[in-house]
């Protein structure tokens, strides 16, 4: 059964959808009860998570093992896993590590670029795809707005519409102006899901590190929910002081032996 038949329908009500990246099975358990409508698993776990250089360090067990993770948290939730760089050089190679993916936990792979072949492989054997436009971490090492011109503007909308006839079941849009991101919304069939990519889109994406603030970095496309990275030094702070001042463990955190085992206990080992 499709898993992505529930968002072509909320494309064609106008409803939209809501999507944050996960890496862990806390993080995905919270997702799902809060009802995000599609988790995505992305190679932002090698920078965001794991302390990488760049999306190009993410390996195939790194994502299967993050993943798996998240699956087992919200064994329920709609999962989208990012095949790393270098994983689908080829055709061949794209279905082998999809395959890979689907194994571990996922419902979709997603990669980035126009590669009209690698759809039709991985559609050819029955995985559904999200294509990914626009800047591509993986392969643009420079991180800035892509589609200004309207060269690269019509390129991108005719990449989409290439993709979309191959079969690609969704598209993420990533930093591009929103009026480009509009019109390849309303061009293509599948349900576009943008970040930073302006209002018009059938969803949006965030990265669960930068909604919660975990570092001091933030992004204009970005809006930071909460400021869980200084909660986190906070919090850590605070033990450390209560350990250097014998403040922890307190009484309601230790366990006692009844009386008698104790006394037992005592006059063996005298």
């Amino acid at each position: 059964m499709s898993k992505t038949a529930r968002f072509f329908e909320m494309k064609r009500r106008g409803a939209p959808i809501a999507v944050l990246t996960a890496y862990d099975a806390p993080t995905a358990r919270a997702q799902a009860e809060a009802g995000v409508d599609l988790i995505l698993v992305g190679d932002s776990v090698g920078a965001s998570m794991l302390g990488y250089e760049s999306e190009r360090d993410v390996t195939l067990a790194d994502m299967r093992h993050h993943i798996a993770a998240v699956r087992r948290g919200a064994p329920e939730a709609v999962v989208i896993g990012d095949l790393p760089f270098g994983s689908y050089d080829s055709p061949g190679a794209a279905v082998a590590s999809a395959q890979s993916l689907i194994e571990a936990g996922a419902d979709i792979v997603k990669f980035e670029g126009a590669h009209l072949a690698i759809v039709e492989a991985l559609a050819g054997a029955s995985i559904e795809v999200c294509c990914h436009l626009g800047l591509e971490p993986q392969n643009h090492l420079e991180k800035r707005v892509k589609g200004r011109s309207a060269t690269d503007a019509s390129k991108l909308l005719a990449d989409a519409l290439a993709l979309d006839g191959a079969g690609m079941k969704l598209l993420v849009l990533e930093m591009i102006p929103e009026e480009v991101a509009a019109e390849v919304t309303r061009a293509v069939k599948a349900p576009t899901i943008g970040i930073g990519a302006g209002r018009n889109t059938d969803g949006q994406v965030l990265v669960i590190t930068d909604v919660l603030g975990f570092g001091p970095k933030n992004f204009r496309h970005n809006r930071r929910y909460q400021n869980v990275g200084q909660i986190m030094v906070d919090a850590a702070r605070a033990y450390v002081r209560d350990v250097h001042d014998g403040d922890f463990p307190a009484e309601e955190n230790l366990t006692h032996m009844a009386p008698e085992e104790l006394e037992l206990f005592l006059r063996v080992n005298a």
